[in-house]
């Protein structure tokens, strides 16, 4: 295991990574699963159900896979169809992934899917089960081509005070140009300087309540 990256137990019980080097935690310390429950399912694959599917999903920062498979769990449990890509930079080896706890709070569903999540080749799309279409990347996001636009984005990066290039005007406007009409994105940070840049980019945005521990988050749509 990597000696930078330590496991820790969030406050729902979840498991997060703590990056001393960036002294950053890749999920919120009051929960990690409530956080991904509520930033991105419920603030973001909720408000798409009743849109024309299959709902193609981008997610910024695969990390430990927490996002895609409580959508994947989803849309499932809602007979959803849904094409999700996701691109990481830095991948996390499977010595850490096999000692987070999730397998445990999810049960088999939950634990088959995280596996087949991480066991899939980088760069090889593979469809889950009949609804789900998957495929990952190892890819900076500056570097990133997807053939088709999306519908919902997860933006999932580390936040401003660590990587800051990934908050700009000029970041925002490439997720712009990536979206479909009435595409939606969401994120944890609620920061002035990230809603300016995604209102400078032509979103339509919006502060709405956020997760435990922290007030606000951001939403914004492609009008």
């Amino acid at each position: 295991m990597d000696d930078n990256l330590k496991i820790i137990e969030s406050k729902d019980g979840s498991s997060t990574i703590y990056n001393n080097l960036l002294d950053e935690h890749y999920h919120s310390t009051h929960g990690a699963f409530n956080e991904a429950m509520h930033v991105f399912i419920e603030s973001g694959l909720h408000q798409k159900f009743y849109q024309e599917q299959p709902i193609r999903i981008f997610e910024m920062g695969l990390g430990t896979g927490l996002n895609a498979v409580l959508t994947a769990i989803e849309a499932l449990n809602k007979g959803l169809d849904i094409s999700y890509q996701a691109i990481e930079a830095y991948p996390l080896e499977s010595d850490i992934l096999d000692d987070l706890n999730y397998a445990e709070l999810w049960g088999d569903k939950g634990r088959s899917l995280f596996q087949m999540i991480h066991d899939i080749p980088w760069g090889q799309q593979a469809r889950l089960y009949p609804g789900f279409l998957f495929q990952k990347e190892i890819c900076e996001f500056e570097k990133f081509k997807p053939q088709e636009k999306f519908d919902l984005i997860y933006w999932d990066a580390f936040g401003p005070r660590v990587q800051p290039e990934l908050w700009e005007e000029d970041i925002f406007e490439k997720l712009y140009s990536l979206s479909n009409e009435n595409a939606i994105l969401v994120t944890y940070s609620s920061k002035g300087s990230v809603r300016r840049a995604m209102i400078a980019a032509g979103f339509q945005v919006e502060k709405i309540p956020g997760p435990p521990g922290k007030r606000e988050m951001l939403r914004a749509v492609k009008i």
